[in-house]
């Protein structure tokens, strides 16, 4: 059956000044743009007509920068969002084992905090989540997705006590003036932890696809990204691609710094072209942490952190070496760059990467940096002669602008999300939300 659409404002995305009164639809595929009257005679003997009652109907968004697997986990956790105590977060969690029945043989995971906007203005440590279980594992996760908190039992099941030394491109929060650790945990910390619970998580998986995909139905998003892909979230999402079970299109980059490249070698077939509703788009790396939960690496210290600038997740020389690689492969590459200091780091990677390979494409192959919240104007010209493409947070400034300027201060802090200053040079910006 035809279906005509109008009654509302269209906008094609193709002329400024288009303004067709109707659309005619046949089998998912638009096929007559113009008046009401045009439409009904390219239609068939059956049609359904639909009066949009003045809404608008327009295209489709993307989403050039996401998590969509993160986002169907975080769909299945305890929801911290609305939390503005700490003893909210404890009772949350509390609530969310009584209603899961939940035992010491399982876990129970929260999502969504900030303590930006906590009453005590701290993380909810292993003292806090002590209160929540003293026998089930439990965790919760901070907005940013940077940062969290472990209670005891957890930190017990994978192994972190006084002797545990601090992962590369993570930090273990402890407790003053001792080597035991009080349950903040940040960057690779956290990521090295949630595999200590991951098999204690029953997952119901029609239950998380239609989570992780139903908040970007409802704001019109039909193609989404999941940055960082692992070799368990490929499998799931190529399961529910097989299963017809993916409504949007999900394009992913597999983390080159966790096999990212054995990864794409074993599923070459969704390299390039989608397979129905799945492909994968190149790679990516991350590079630095999240400046509003201060892990990101700046070149000039955070206020009031003395001589502390946040750290790298890779040295010079990893960076190099995983940018020269996605390059000569004709590989995109996507980096995750919050710190000015990063930004610095991939920028020589990708330019070492451009003045060292023999791929003849290396030129078209619009490297990304990711958020890019503290970019600064010389970085935006060397961005001009690489041809990246600035990818910028879009809710930064509204939820954290008052936050970068208490921790860098008005110069740095106004600065964030350079936008303007990036179209001035003619750079190819674009906008996401970073789900979850």
């Amino acid at each position: 059956m035809d279906t005509i659409y109008y009654g509302g404002p269209i906008i094609t995305m193709e002329n400024r000044d288009d303004c067709p009164e109707a659309v005619l639809v046949e089998n998912g595929f638009i096929k007559k743009v113009g008046t009401l009257r045009e439409t009904m005679d390219a239609a068939g003997n059956r049609v359904k007509k639909i009066n949009l009652e003045g809404r608008c109907l327009m295209p489709a968004f993307i989403d050039p920068h996401g998590h969509i697997s993160m986002n169907g986990q975080m769909s299945l956790c305890a929801d911290l969002s609305e939390c503005t105590s700490l003893e909210e977060i404890a009772e949350v969690m509390r609530q969310f084992i009584r209603d899961n029945k939940l035992t010491d043989k399982q876990a129970a995971i929260g999502f969504g905090y900030d303590h930006n906007f906590l009453k005590e203005q701290a993380h909810p440590d292993k003292k806090v989540l002590d209160l929540v279980s003293e026998t089930i594992p439990v965790m919760v996760l901070h907005v940013s997705g940077h940062l969290g908190c472990a209670n005891s039992p957890l930190l017990a099941l994978a192994g972190i006590d006084e002797n545990t030394e601090d992962p590369k491109g993570g930090r273990i929060g402890r407790l003053e003036g001792t080597m035991e650790p009080d349950g903040y945990l940040e960057e690779a910390a956290i990521i090295s932890i949630q595999s200590s619970i991951s098999k204690r998580i029953k997952v119901n998986l029609l239950k998380m696809l239609k989570g992780m995909q139903q908040i970007y139905i409802e704001n019109g998003i039909t193609t989404a990204q999941d940055g960082a892909t692992n070799a368990a979230a490929l499998k799931m999402l190529k399961a529910a691609n097989t299963l017809g079970l993916l409504d949007i299109d999900v394009v992913c980059y597999p983390l080159m710094s966790e096999g990212g490249s054995k990864l794409l070698a074993k599923n070459k077939a969704l390299a390039g072209d989608y397979k129905k509703h799945l492909r994968i788009g190149g790679y990516k790396l991350l590079l630095d942490g999240s400046p509003q939960g201060k892990s990101a690496w700046m070149t000039e210290p955070y206020l009031e952190s003395g001589d502390y600038c946040g750290y790298p997740w890779m040295s010079d020389e990893e960076a190099r070496a995983y940018a020269l690689q996605a390059v000569d492969e004709n590989q995109q590459l996507l980096a995750h760059c919050n710190g000015d200091a990063a930004a610095d780091q991939y920028l020589a990677a990708y330019e070492h990467a451009l003045a060292e390979s023999k791929n003849p494409n290396k030129d078209m192959l619009r490297p990304v940096m990711i958020h890019c919240q503290t970019v600064r104007k010389d970085q935006l010209d060397k961005m001009v002669q690489v041809g990246m493409i600035p990818s910028i947070f879009v809710g930064h400034v509204y939820y954290w602008g008052d936050v970068h300027v208490r921790n860098f201060g008005p110069l740095r802090g106004n600065h964030i999300s350079p936008v303007k200053d990036a179209l001035d040079r003619g750079l190819c910006v674009n906008f996401h939300q970073d789900p979850p």
